[in-house]
């Protein structure tokens, strides 16, 4: 287990059995992605940051439900997650995820060294554009695995499918993204 593993696991421990202050470590290690999540959710500073208020307010609540042995940080982005679900559905408005470093998904390994890096710049802008056009129950699933690294149990957990659902989505996902650069390439 890694040092910062082990804090938490500390720290979750020490806010079960009384101590308040304790979540302050778990609050600040992760209020950047939660915070993002909920900006990409709905695009408004002032409402991410209350949505995120809320997800660590839930966080904390529910504590308890974390089983110790899992990785905090799945547990929490699910938990996230279903803020941000709920506060669109009040609004009737559709779940919009951003995708960081998307050229990962679409890497050809046989380009040259000098190149791969001003290639993956631009293929990652167009694979942004790509995942953004996706159901959303791709994009999520996605985003998830190349954003996040989440294991395939961790996104079936967050998404609420099975982990052969989760496979399925981000093999389908990757897929429709590798179509649409080939029909950009053809294009050429």
């Amino acid at each position: 287990m890694r040092m910062d593993e082990s804090r938490e696991v500390e720290s979750i421990r020490k806010v079960l059995l009384g101590d308040v202050q304790a979540f302050e470590f778990l609050v600040r290690k992760y209020q950047g992605p939660v915070y993002n999540l909920m900006l990409r959710n709905v695009g408004e500073g002032d409402m991410a940051a209350d949505l995120a208020q809320e997800a660590f307010l839930r966080a904390y609540q529910r504590l308890e439900t974390f089983k110790t042995g899992k990785r905090f940080f799945p547990w929490l982005y699910t938990l996230s997650l279903n803020v941000a679900r709920d506060w669109l559905r009040s609004k009737g408005r559709d779940i919009h995820v951003y995708m960081e470093n998307a050229a990962v998904m679409v890497r050809d390994e046989d380009r040259p060294d000098t190149q791969t890096q001003l290639n993956d710049r631009l293929d990652g802008g167009k694979a942004f554009e790509f995942v953004m056009r996706l159901d959303p129950k791709y994009r999520e699933a996605l985003i998830l695995r190349f954003r996040h690294d989440f294991s395939m149990q961790e996104i079936a957990s967050a998404l609420g499918i099975t982990v052969s659902g989760a496979k399925m989505r981000i093999s389908r996902g990757l897929e429709m993204i590798r179509h649409q650069f080939k029909e950009v390439s053809n294009d050429r």
